[in-house]
């Protein structure tokens, strides 16, 4: 009988504790939500934010752009400054990541995506969602593998299994990703549902959840994630998933996730909690032993062989003066676009690289926009 108590007994405490971590009790941490720019009234967004708190102990909400009783505000109607009051607040400390939209990452950042698969509810990473990793497809693909695995180990699951969707570049990646393998970093390769196996992932391997991270180029990733988030909806509401996930990259320290403009309540939720437990687990360090690690197993030399050195790319070219680039010029190739940068600073235009929500941009002063705009016309980069 006293062993069947002590049983009882270690059972309860057992169960306290798993409730302790699920309720995640402890210090704050505090996550924005900015307002700006959805296509939905904010208060989608802000019910949202009100689930994520009830559902989690410790998070407090800190919202960015309207006012909203009950909650910690920063003020503003202009979407540049919701961006600048967020990254500020990023910098001092005073929150420990974001949850945005329509926000421009630099070039060797991507978003990790976070989705249930309607087939059998089994939670999956698309790496990557919106974002690029790099101007050089191959590469970028290889990144996005990369940036999935320290995603899905950053969130708690510590081998992920990674799949390769059947895409261009798709068995280049493999060959690469088994290079790192043999030379001792440890990837545990899912195999295809379909009768042939191998680690190449099918259509229906996504929806059948075969690979824990689902490796695919950032413009498919995104559209995937608004097809399985809106599927039942009919596209003007996303309902299922996490959103678009936190924007990683080796020597990028922001924890910033993206929703889309169509994100709706349960969405909104799910990616604040997604980016509470990001936080809690120290994704900023996460990354940099991951990078060390990767490094330590050759990365580098894996990413020279992507290299396919262009004229163009190769010519020394000096960099004008920087100067305050507010506006965006887009509809460029992502393999055009380093190139299509240092051919305005060929013109003595500073100009920097990034990756919107719609595409490659390359962002200019408001005084040189209409002439860069005729440069690249001029040399058919748009």
């Amino acid at each position: 009988m006293s062993k069947e108590i002590n049983k009882i007994i270690g059972n309860s405490f057992l169960e306290i504790a798993q409730s302790i971590e699920d309720k995640s009790f402890g210090p704050k941490i505090k996550i924005a939500l900015t307002t700006l720019g959805s296509e939905h009234p904010s208060e989608v967004l802000i019910q949202g934010a009100k689930q994520a708190q009830d559902e989690m102990n410790n998070l407090e909400v800190v919202i960015i752009g309207d006012k909203v009783e009950g909650f910690e505000c920063y003020e503003t109607d202009c979407e540049n400054e919701m961006h600048q009051i967020m990254e500020k607040l990023l910098d001092e400390g005073k929150i420990k990541g974001c949850v945005t939209r329509h926000y421009n990452f630099p070039v060797g950042v991507s978003t990790v995506g976070k989705v249930p698969t309607p087939s059998f509810g089994k939670e999956t990473f698309i790496a990557t969602t919106t974002g690029t990793a790099s101007t050089d497809r191959t590469e970028a693909m290889f990144k996005n593998a990369l940036y999935g695995i320290i995603t899905a180990k950053a969130m708690g699951k510590e081998d992920p299994s990674v799949g390769i969707l059947n895409l261009d570049s798709a068995r280049t990646v493999e060959r690469a990703l088994k290079q790192l393998k043999e030379n001792g970093y440890k990837i545990n390769f899912a195999s295809s549902k379909r009768s042939d196996g191998g680690v190449i992932m099918r259509g229906n391997d996504l929806l059948m959840g075969s690979a824990d991270v689902m490796v695919t180029d950032t413009l498919t990733g995104n559209i995937l994630m608004k097809l399985m988030s809106s599927f039942a909806t009919g596209g003007s509401y996303e309902a299922v998933g996490s959103g678009y996930g936190p924007g990683i990259g080796f020597d990028y320290d922001k924890t910033i996730l993206i929703l889309s403009r169509a994100s709706g309540t349960p969405v909104v939720k799910n990616a604040i909690l997604y980016g509470a437990k990001l936080a809690k687990n120290n994704l900023s360090q996460k990354i940099k032993e991951e990078y060390n690690n990767l490094k330590s197993f050759g990365l580098d030399d894996i990413l020279s062989s992507f290299k396919e050195v262009k004229k163009e790319e190769a010519e020394e070219v000096k960099m004008p003066d920087k100067e305050i680039v507010t506006e965006s010029i887009s509809g460029i190739d992502v393999l055009d676009l380093e190139v299509a940068c240092k051919r305005l600073w060929i013109k003595g235009i500073y100009a920097e690289t990034g990756m919107g929500c719609t595409g490659p941009i390359i962002n200019v002063s408001k005084d040189n926009i209409q002439k860069s705009k005729d440069i690249l016309k001029e040399e058919s980069f748009i």
